[in-house]
């Protein structure tokens, strides 16, 4: 009988690793001792405060209550993404969740649209999706599951909040279901003699913390899967080029959005995120094509309300471990690589990660198998996640800057590539195995970038001109006053989850 993991150890605290031990000690209930090294000395990065639906499935698994969830994190809602000056200044267009208006028979909606543009009858693609149309109104409600005929039934959230809020409430929930958290710096890490396996860690007090199985939280530096095990570092700056950040906070805007903002700037994108207390802002760019010192002016000339900090400075490359799963080690979150936040995929790739360990977690002897599927399906899911952020880089009509131009002619991967081509033709996008961005991601964010479709599905032509523009008109007013129904994002935040409100 093979013997049994006894002993988790995570390294690090924040987002991954406070996500990391609630997951743990949620699903495995008492099963291994887990404990958490964190230095309150160490700042968490803390600027994945946007979500993608996706994050709703953890809370849920987790059982968190969701009002008190955001009361305590100073949540708002999110629909989408909006994407100013992407494909050109003055440019915009909304990347938002859930379903793209209604199939018609065999075609996805998007086919029709293609047609009435064809037509010159085309409305706004925003106005064909709950999503979209509500976040462009300011308006929120969650899905109604008991109208399933109604377009108010697909509407799909996700959340803004704060991280460091997020982290302290999941430890907060970790502890009280038997993780313990020590407190300190590691200043060695020992590895077995013989497999090179990690044995410890020893911490700058003298004391040792031994573990059978290992969880890297540690940040940018891979303290473990990097310091200590030298796995090794893809690095995709040739096609993400941005390698710099500032976020900093301002006070709460009067334009309580609810969706992401990002306005793309000379040499990168600023994003806008909106909680109940605050605003956060950042300015992603390329320090190959922009100073610092302009970074930050740009940024901050383009607050919605007074800074209330200095803006915190993070440096990174873009890319992935080689190796997310190393010997006895696994890393999570930033220790794992790193993708811009464009589309708010920091926190689920924290998720995703930690659920497939869970999925393909090792009993005593660690199966190569097991890491080997592990490791396969971590590259799948940051390559694809790769390839749509670049998307918004490469397809752009941009050539005011150095940067853009770049952008613009830089080589793509094959992956894309195909993608691109495929949707150029006919419109069409074809979801692999269990990528994370739905085919409506794919099309919203190719339309929105200026890859229009040399033509359509032709089975389009099934149905003549004036059945199209009846059906898609319908579409449309339904949605409008579906959207009219809907209260403000600002007076259901207050009803539902005010921070403010005593509880």
């Amino acid at each position: 009988m093979q013997k049994q993991l006894k002993t988790i150890l995570i390294v690090g605290g924040g987002s991954a690793g406070w996500m990391t031990a609630a997951l743990f000690a949620h699903l495995f209930q008492g099963l291994y001792q887990i404990q958490l090294i964190e230095s309150e000395e160490i700042g968490a990065i803390g600027v994945g405060e946007a979500t993608i639906p996706a994050i709703k499935k953890y809370n849920e698994l987790l059982k968190l209550d969701e009002a008190e969830f955001m009361r305590t994190t100073q949540g708002t809602f999110k629909l989408g993404i909006q994407f100013n000056d992407w494909l050109r200044q003055g440019s915009g267009y909304i990347h938002g969740f859930g379903v793209i208006g209604q199939d018609w028979e065999w075609l996805r909606c998007h086919h029709y649209w293609l047609k009435l543009r064809q037509l010159g009858e085309a409305s706004d693609f925003a106005n064909y999706s709950i999503n979209t149309a509500a976040a462009l109104k300011n308006r929120f409600l969650p899905s109604q599951p008991n109208m399933p005929d109604s377009p108010l039934s697909h509407i799909a959230h996700a959340f803004h909040f704060d991280a460091g809020l997020y982290a302290k409430y999941l430890r907060r929930y970790s502890e009280s279901r038997g993780v313990t958290r020590i407190e300190g710096k590691i200043v060695d890490v020992t590895l077995r003699s013989g497999d090179g396996f990690i044995e410890s860690v020893t911490m700058e007090n003298g004391n040792v913390v031994a573990a059978d199985f290992f969880i890297d939280c540690s940040g940018f530096r891979g303290l473990l899967i990097e310091q200590a095990l030298k796995t090794g570092y893809e690095d995709w700056s040739h096609w993400l080029p941005c390698d710099r950040a500032l976020a900093v906070p301002c006070v709460r805007s009067q334009d309580f959005t609810p969706y992401t903002r990002s306005t793309a700037r000379s040499a990168g994108w600023q994003w806008r995120i909106p909680l109940q207390h605050r605003t956060g802002n950042g300015h992603v760019y390329s320090s190959a094509f922009m100073e610092e010192a302009e970074a930050e002016k740009i940024l901050l000339a383009n607050l919605d309300g007074a800074q209330m900090a200095e803006p915190n400075r993070i440096r990174f490359t873009a890319g992935k471990r080689k190796k997310l799963w190393n010997k006895n080690c696994v890393a999570i979150g930033l220790s794992s690589g790193f993708l811009e936040p464009l589309e708010s995929t920091s926190l689920h790739l924290i998720q995703s990660t930690a659920i497939r360990l869970v999925r393909l977690f090792p009993d005593g002897d660690i199966d190569p198998a097991n890491v080997a599927e592990f490791n396969r399906q971590s590259d799948f899911e940051y390559e694809r996640i790769r390839d749509f952020i670049i998307l918004h880089y490469k397809a752009t009509e941009r050539d005011d800057s150095p940067f853009w131009r770049y952008c613009r002619t830089m080589d793509i991967p094959d992956t894309l590539q195909r993608k691109m081509d495929l949707f150029r033709a006919n419109g069409r996008i074809f979801r692999e195995d269990d990528e994370l961005f739905s085919e409506e991601s794919w099309i919203q964010v190719m339309l929105g970038q200026g890859v229009i479709p040399r033509s359509f599905d032709p089975l389009v032509e099934l149905k003549s001109g004036p059945q199209i523009v009846q059906f898609m008109g319908n579409i449309e007013n339904v949605i409008e006053k579906c959207v009219e129904r809907m209260p403000t994002h600002e007076a259901y935040v207050e009803k539902f989850c005010d921070a403010k409100a005593p509880s």
